[in-house]
């Protein structure tokens, strides 16, 4: 799902200093990341300079660029900006989320369909929910079921599920009665609903959930790790975080601990390096369980295009790989 930024509101410093900080931030996509001080918003580029201006004052909400636009709230309803920062496509749509594939679920009057880049319709509204296209493939909703339609809008797979994810690695999470399974793109049942919670295919794994343990299997259906674990997330660039006795540590796809539990919390690498918390302050460790950013910020996020987000007391800053944080003017001078 599309996530918004909405930020606590901080007061303004007279003047922006280094290091370059910000009452809130987003992850960097598309080159940029979206940023706020007080009511102004703004995109700054991996400089920290500011690359993109929100022309419409009534902008109170944004989100990340993706395939050049970015959703945006003026008011109560939503609209694309373009890299301008100009309407590329009007305030209109009660929802919106991100394009995919040239398109966005949208919700237009009480039901959703999608848009193309122009802002056309391109699948008439007529789903409760509806979800980015994956390759060929959305999930969507009607009433409480859920099915898949492909980019004409035909319903590829019927609406018959009472639960759907998305498809991840050609399969998706199904559910039917009280169980969950996997359906391959055309609706085939190739997992059996045998499951009491399921995710989606990431590395070729998918966590699977017995009671309130969890465990991986393969796309054939093979359990390849046991549900023992207190809990664990999906596997990323080789390795998933697991709670182990307590504290979360990382396992490999066979299920080995590779680093060992000692942290009271622990999130996907990316970009070769994971934020985990140690002693309540967040840092950064490599693969190797290497401290590469020392356990330091009140809040951290994942790395993207080379920066991760810090909370530096109560505002927002950026740092790299080596731990070293963005400086610039930010909107000093900014119109």
């Amino acid at each position: 799902m599309l996530q918004f930024i909405n930020p606590q509101p901080v007061a303004l410093a007279s003047a922006m200093t280094s290091p370059l900080l910000f009452d809130s931030v987003s992850d960097f996509a598309e080159g940029v990341a979206l940023v706020r001080t007080d009511s102004t918003l703004g995109y700054i580029d991996g400089d920290g300079q500011i690359a993109i201006t929100v022309a419409d004052s009534n902008v109170t909400v944004a989100a990340n660029y993706a395939q050049g636009v970015a959703v945006a709230q003026a008011g109560s309803y939503f609209g694309y900006l373009d890299r301008e920062g100009q309407w590329a496509i009007p305030v209109q749509f009660r929802q919106a989320k991100s394009f995919s594939e040239g398109m966005a679920a949208v919700q237009g009057g009480t039901k959703y369909g999608y848009i193309n880049l122009q802002g056309e319709w391109v699948i008439e509204p007529q789903f409760d929910l509806a979800e980015p296209f994956v390759g060929d493939r959305a999930l969507v909703k009607l009433d409480t079921a859920y099915g898949y339609i492909d980019p004409t809008g035909r319903r590829v797979v019927p609406l018959t599920f009472k639960d759907a994810w998305s498809f991840s690695e050609s399969l998706a999470v199904a559910k039917v009665d009280q169980l969950y399974g996997y359906i391959d793109p055309a609706g085939t049942l190739v997992i059996p609903h045998s499951y009491d919670g399921a995710f989606s295919f990431s590395e070729g794994l998918a966590r699977v959930r017995q009671g309130s343990d969890f465990g991986f299997i393969d796309p054939q259906g093979d359990l390849v790790m046991a549900t023992t674990l207190a809990f664990a997330s999906d596997f990323s660039q080789g390795l998933a975080a697991a709670l182990l006795d307590g504290q979360w540590g990382y396992i490999d796809p066979t299920g080995e601990v590779v680093i060992a539990p000692q942290f009271s919390y622990a999130a996907d690498f990316s970009e070769g390096l994971a934020v985990v918390q140690q002693n309540g302050r967040y840092g950064y460790i490599n693969p190797q369980g290497e401290w590469i950013v020392e356990p330091q910020y009140a809040n951290a996020g994942r790395f993207s295009e080379g920066h991760a987000r810090v909370q530096i007391g109560p505002r927002w800053g950026f740092i790299d790989a080596e731990g070293t944080v963005l400086t610039g003017d930010g909107f000093k001078g900014f119109n």
